[in-house]
């Protein structure tokens, strides 16, 4: 996915009032200021209070088809263009005490607003992104591909984090 297309998206879901975070590799690339590798999909946190926007600003972008994939859930799961274009999406709620709620009421991921407050660019644009020790935290929990390994030593090289164990 080119960086073009990634502002496009993020333009029509900022259209549609559904405000979203990049996460995965585009937040890395984001944080970093720069490309420094291919991108299939992008990987998006959005607060499920936004879900109707983001629907409808994806749909804009003719991204409405599910892309079924191992794994997925009713807070995670992927949507596609038909042709190129996909989009991870990892849909989230705000709790009353200001923590946010991923994944499941018996095996919750509760998380911060801080880790989804990462400052990036993508080709120049200013975005909100995952935080660079989110980001690295995101790379852990199953087996590290070729491109986790890569985002882990930029992460770690350019902002000084320890890589995870798994990493070392």
């Amino acid at each position: 996915m080119p960086p073009e297309t990634v502002l496009t998206l993020m333009r029509a879901l900022h259209d549609h009032e559904a405000e979203a975070r990049v996460g995965g590799g585009w937040a890395v690339d984001a944080l970093l200021r720069e490309q420094t590798r291919q991108h299939a999909d992008l990987d998006l946190w959005v607060d499920a209070g936004n879900f109707e926007g983001l629907l409808a600003g994806l749909a804009d972008q003719e991204i409405d088809r599910i892309y079924s994939w191992p794994g997925d859930r009713p807070w995670n799961f992927v949507l596609h263009d038909g042709h190129s274009r996909r989009v991870d999406l990892h849909l989230y709620q705000t709790l009353s005490d200001g923590r946010l709620h991923y994944g499941s009421v018996e095996a919750p991921f509760l998380f911060t607003e801080r880790d989804l407050s990462g400052e990036g660019e993508i080709a120049g644009v200013a975005v909100r992104c995952e935080s660079a020790e989110f980001a690295l935290q995101n790379r852990t929990g199953y087996a590290p591909r070729d491109i986790d390994r890569h985002d882990v030593a930029v992460l770690c090289g350019r902002f000084g984090l320890r890589p995870p164990e798994s990493y070392r």
